[in-house]
């Protein structure tokens, strides 16, 4: 797709957090683009001032970058164009399900007029352990006629909006919604790369997190950048056969979406998961670190992956370790020597 076809398309981004934001800024550079913000004070601050301060502060946005609280206002701009429109859901996986459900219900009777449906969000549902494409999969594709994948980093939301260089990975059974979704956002400081395995992308995504809770406790523990290159080592080794049991491709947790991802959110400073993390092994609870108001994702879907794992029969032994320092009481220390007491075996 030439960057002068790509103009004429039409793109929403539904969510405005941090991630939604800093996408939708990208894809003005390239499409007519609308972002749908369920909160009136952050549409009417992105409109009039070109910031959202709650999700970016200090970051200004494209004065081209359209933005509505109205979901039929936002629906209907993207089946305007010339060609059928580009979904980008970039809401949370609790509110992805009900979000996929309104969306087949408004939809129904124009799916020609949709290219195809990404999201961004990760994890497996706490209430049914299912990864976002099982849950759009059951909300949309099974309704709807309409291509379905998932967009995923290494990325953090602000040095994207900041401008700084990343690598996006979208991931879909459709080469055409793949196409599109490059075309939306491909340019400049952004690449972005194509794949099928949508499973093996989610899964990278979700893990992640969690191997980044381990290797923050590690850190606050005080363990050293040895222990933490092990903990990345093998998480990433818990992640591919995790993975691979789902049918995922191995090779695809070597890429972006699972070494790379694993990296930034393990080593990052902007990570909240190995910031939740730090905090427990520095001997904060849990509980007290979500007061405050620090959210991870890690923290949120670490049951209903071992869950999920205990019933592909897959051995996870620092998930296992993460959700009994998060969840049993087991303290720090004693989660580590409890790893490291486990018995050698083969790389």
């Amino acid at each position: 797709m030439s960057a002068a076809s790509a103009k004429h398309d039409h793109v929403a981004v539904l969510g405005a957090g941090a991630w939604g934001t800093a996408l939708a800024n990208i894809a003005t550079t390239h499409c007519h683009t609308e972002l749908w913000a369920r909160n009136d004070e952050v549409a009417n601050e992105i409109r009039n001032k070109h910031t959202n301060q709650r999700y970016l502060p200090d970051i200004t946005l494209q004065p081209a970058m359209r933005v509505t609280n109205d979901l039929d206002a936002a629906l209907d701009n993207v089946c305007a164009g010339p060609s059928a429109g580009l979904l980008i859901l970039a809401v949370p996986l609790a509110g992805l399900r009900a979000l996929c459900e309104q969306l087949a219900k408004k939809l129904s009777h124009r799916t020609d007029r949709i290219a195809g449906i990404v999201w961004t969000c990760k994890g497996l549902e706490a209430q049914s352990g299912q990864l976002p494409s099982e849950i759009a999969h059951a909300a949309i594709s099974a309704k709807l006629k309409v291509a379905t994948g998932v967009l995923s980093g290494p990325s953090f939301a602000r040095e994207v909006a900041q401008g700084l260089p990343v690598a996006l990975t979208v991931a879909s059974k459709s080469a055409e919604l793949r196409a599109r979704c490059i075309g939306a956002l491909h340019g400049g400081a952004v690449r972005v790369y194509a794949s099928d395995d949508v499973t093996g992308v989610e899964v990278g995504g979700a893990l992640k997190n969690i191997m980044a809770i381990a290797c923050g406790i590690g850190d606050g523990l005080g363990l050293g950048t040895n222990a933490r290159a092990a903990l990345m080592t093998r998480g990433l080794a818990e992640m591919t056969r995790f993975g691979e049991a789902l049918g995922a491709r191995p090779t695809t947790f070597y890429g972006l979406t699972g070494l790379g991802d694993l990296v930034l959110t393990a080593t990052g400073d902007l990570s909240r998961n190995r910031l939740v993390g730090l905090e427990i092994g520095r001997g904060r609870s849990l509980s007290d670190i979500l007061a405050g108001g620090l959210t991870a994702e890690g923290a949120r879907c670490v049951q209903a992956v071992l869950l999920r794992a205990r019933t592909l029969k897959v051995d996870m032994p620092i998930t296992q370790a993460v959700f009994e320092v998060l969840f049993e009481g087991v303290s720090p220390i004693n989660a580590v020597t409890h790893l490291l007491a486990r018995e050698a075996t083969t790389e």
